[in-house]
């Protein structure tokens, strides 16, 4: 997990836009913007891992973060976010929520204010949080 924190932390200064060429005397530039609050939902194995592969990118590129462990391991995310209250990130750019699935993620994924959702887990929980996101249109990354 400290190795993937490293990596993602070296996106910080790395993420930017860049010039388009056009066949006009346009000037045409992309830019790079946070999608805002992320929610992330946590399978029960490799607990720090899987947490560092999803808060990495997010916070690198500039995004709070709400956090949904398994049931089966909600500690491994409380250290963590002791861990990142320690080393000085402000309140509330990391949340964790702990709960069951079917309450506390249910409420992160159909949540108005959550942008994104990024879910790891079965195929079958994949496909409900995917009905779900669709009511408002979220972005979703889904690993199954």
């Amino acid at each position: 997990a400290i190795g993937t924190f490293r990596y993602y932390s070296g996106w910080a200064d790395k993420i930017s836009g860049q010039t388009i060429p056009t066949t006009h005397q346009k000037f045409a530039y992309t830019i790079r913007q946070p999608i805002g609050v992320v929610g992330q939902i946590i399978p029960w194995n490799y607990p720090l891992s899987m947490a560092s592969w999803k808060l990495g990118p997010a916070l690198a590129c500039g995004n709070t973060v709400v956090i949904k462990a398994a049931e089966q391991t909600p500690l491994s995310i409380l250290v963590l976010a002791s861990l990142i209250k320690e080393v000085g990130f402000p309140a509330g750019v990391v949340n964790v929520v702990n709960g069951y699935g079917k309450d506390a993620g249910a409420a992160m994924v159909e949540h108005p204010l959550v942008d994104k959702v990024a879910f790891t887990g079965s195929t079958a929980t994949a496909r409900h949080i995917m009905k779900m996101a669709s009511a408002t249109l979220k972005n979703i990354t889904l690993e199954t």
